[in-house]
């Protein structure tokens, strides 16, 4: 088993779209959320694949901006390892492949959101040396 990280190239980001979906547990259709990522890719959104030879295990989305509170940022999002590869320091070597590219690119520092009720990622962050600054807030206009 070789590990390997890389950015996916836009022309094939739709290749995320099964872990993406398994993340959000079908509360999204695929055509709808692969509506969403072909609109993310035109923005300032990469993604690393994890890849076990040439088969994609894993994938981790990073959104770059510049914040008043912390200058330029590197906004980890959807993370997900195929549930075969887990507890093998998978993640471990991808949060340092997201620090050095981060810092590649100007970063300060990394942040993160993460679902209240997923206690396990809450155990890993914290052990990567992430703190928790606040909450994050969300409110559907829509309705």
């Amino acid at each position: 088993m070789v590990i390997d990280f890389r950015i996916i190239p836009s022309a094939s980001i739709l290749d995320i779209l099964q872990y993406v979906y398994q993340l959000n547990e079908g509360r999204i259709d695929k055509e709808t959320l692969k509506e969403r990522i072909l609109e993310m890719s035109e923005q300032n959104y990469e993604c690393i694949g994890i890849y076990d030879d040439t088969k994609l295990i894993g994938v981790c989305g990073m959104w770059f901006q510049t914040r008043h509170y912390a200058g330029r940022s590197c906004e980890v999002d959807h993370v997900i390892v195929d549930e075969s590869y887990r507890g093998q320091g998978i993640g471990e070597r991808l949060m340092e492949f997201v620090y050095d590219h981060a810092l590649g690119k100007g970063c300060r520092w990394v942040e993160l959101n993460t679902y209240v009720s997923n206690f396990p990622s809450h155990k890993f962050y914290y052990n990567q040396g992430f703190v928790a600054k606040g909450y994050h807030f969300i409110k559907d206009i829509t309705k």
